[in-house]
């Protein structure tokens, strides 16, 4: 009788998932992940679809010099529930266009904002980070990832450049909603309740997964 033939040795299988790129993979594939970018791209949409028209808001015959502090106030305060999409969008290109004009505190902004995104927020809770063969609790990668975002804010110019950029863009909008006449604007009762819910839109993509919004 011929003798049975010797079973192969069985080879070791790796996982792909656990090389370098396996928790970012992770991460950007967890449901938090996938519903924030959602999110994110309805409250966009909804929020760009109060817009002004841009020709509305630079009209030069609508540019007055107020009389009075008090007068300067109320025009900020009726521009800002106007033009609040507008302003918001000036602010945040005069933001970017101070983070442009400095690539290294750009690219370390960018760095933060991922690590935080992929070795915490988004990461799925059964995977744990691995670094240097050391696996990191929750709590030991929470007080990295802050210690981190100090070190670079306060070590490099990002912070200065970030607060620079939000002055500037802050300082345009004070100065058009006090010059910028609103007696034109027609701000009924539907145009008013928009305006109050933009700001509840801009932000609606934070909100967590159970709070229905």
């Amino acid at each position: 009788m011929a003798a049975a033939p010797t079973p192969q040795p069985l080879l070791p299988v790796t996982n792909p998932s656990a090389g370098g790129g396996g928790l970012t993979d992770s991460a950007l594939a967890t449901p938090a992940f996938q519903l924030f970018l959602s999110r994110f791209s309805d409250t966009a949409r909804r929020s760009l679809a109060d817009r002004r028209p841009w020709t509305e808001l630079i009209d030069r015959s609508a540019i007055s010099r107020p009389d009075s502090l008090s007068e300067a106030t109320s025009r900020l305060r009726r521009n800002l529930g106007y033009f609040r999409v507008n302003y918001a969008a000036v602010v945040a290109f005069s933001l970017a266009a101070s983070l442009l004009a400095h690539p290294f505190s750009l690219l370390v902004l960018l760095s933060i904002l991922g690590a935080w995104c992929f070795l915490y927020v988004f990461r799925a809770p059964d995977q744990p980070v691995v670094l240097f063969g050391r696996t990191f609790t929750d709590r030991e990668t929470l007080l990295g990832l802050v210690v981190s975002s100090l070190l670079a804010f306060f070590l490099t110019s990002v912070a200065s450049l970030i607060i620079s950029g939000l002055l500037v863009g802050g300082a345009l909008v004070a100065v058009h909603g006090a010059f910028r006449m609103p007696e034109d604007l027609f701000l009924d009762d539907s145009s008013s309740v928009s305006s109050g819910n933009t700001s509840h839109r801009l932000l609606s993509f934070l909100a967590s997964p159970g709070s229905g919004v």
